[in-house]
């Protein structure tokens, strides 16, 4: 979900979402509305200003370049729309918002996901593979070492801690009503269509995107983070509409997050050959709608599920990381 203001499709309007997705990929972002407030404000991430001369700055700089347009800088790893800023707001600073620094912190840990310890750049790998939909960089890949280095540099001054201030979504209490896919259109409608379309396909302005697609074949995989109806509420509760954060009320947030992630989308990399045995060993939970019924579709069909892993043939073959494709 983006902002409030409706959009016209006018050159003015391109204008003003152009200008305002730079915002989500840049410094700040204001919060406002509602009850909700940022959490852990203690979480301060150093400025630009603070990165250091030299090759180590210099790799600072290049992750921060791949956070914000890794359609550019790894294409040969990305296969949809997205940037890791999309989720990872104000280019990964925000506390509230999954922010780089805490998560750099809390690792090594134990994944349930793929069960064993990972290391970051491993974390980092499933973003590729999951979030991107694209194919994953190799262990001491540059992409991944840039990307890892611009995490260290945000984590200066946390403590070494799995829950480090700011880390992940504020959590979000279940609805007083258990989450509804037709309430949620209605609050799709009249609160994300204006940015993201009416159809969750995004918006893009002087060929770029300005807002990501929030579904379809050009955005995350049923295998992402988002596709939990939870992860995606306490995202939304907590930094959408863009600039009106905290203005849905807990019950349209699951509500709409319960819209977003009963849409058709790539298929989850980790696919047996059965949605229904995919769906028991990967996403038996009541926050995953994968291999659920909705509207006589079964959502993660291979007759109508985009497949994973679809990076553009023109983007297939390794680069150097920061050289353009």
């Amino acid at each position: 979900m983006r902002t409030a203001p409706a959009l016209a499709g006018t050159a003015a309007s391109l204008a003003a979402i152009a200008a305002l997705a730079t915002l989500v990929g840049g410094w700040g972002l204001p919060w406002s509305g509602g009850d909700a407030k940022p959490a852990a404000k203690s979480y301060e991430p150093p400025p630009d200003s603070a990165i250091p001369e030299g090759k180590f700055g210099d790799e600072v700089r290049l992750g921060q370049k791949i956070f914000r347009e890794p359609g550019t800088y790894a294409a040969h790893y990305v296969g949809n729309d997205l940037r890791c800023s999309n989720c990872h707001l104000a280019a990964g600073r925000l506390a509230g918002s999954a922010p780089m620094g805490p998560a750099y912190t809390a690792y090594p840990a134990y994944r349930a996901k793929n069960g064993h310890v990972n290391s970051f750049e491993e974390r980092l790998q499933g973003c590729f593979r999951y979030s991107m939909n694209g194919k994953v960089p190799p262990l001491g890949d540059p992409v991944l070492v840039a990307l890892e280095s611009y995490s260290y540099f945000l984590a200066k001054g946390l403590p070494v801690d799995e829950k480090a201030p700011g880390r992940g979504f504020p959590e979000l209490p279940k609805p007083p009503l258990p989450a509804d896919f037709a309430r949620g259109g209605q609050v799709y409608a009249q609160h994300c269509a204006s940015c993201h379309g009416p159809d969750g396909q995004g918006q893009s302005s002087g060929g770029k995107i300005a807002f990501p697609p929030l579904w379809g074949p050009r955005s995350f995989n049923w295998g992402a983070g988002m596709g939990s109806v939870k992860n995606a509420a306490e995202f939304i509760h907590a930094n959408m509409p863009l600039g009106l954060a905290g203005s849905l009320s807990d019950q349209e947030a699951w509500d709409v997050a319960t819209y977003m992630d009963s849409q058709v989308r790539p298929q989850d990399p980790r696919f047996t050959g059965d949605v229904q045995e995919t769906r028991m060993k990967f996403h038996d939970t009541p926050t995953s709608m994968y291999g659920r019924t909705v509207n006589g579709a079964v959502l993660g069909d291979p007759a109508v599920t985009p497949p994973a892993g679809t990076v553009p043939p023109a983007a297939s073959a390794p680069a150097p990381a920061g050289e353009e494709k």
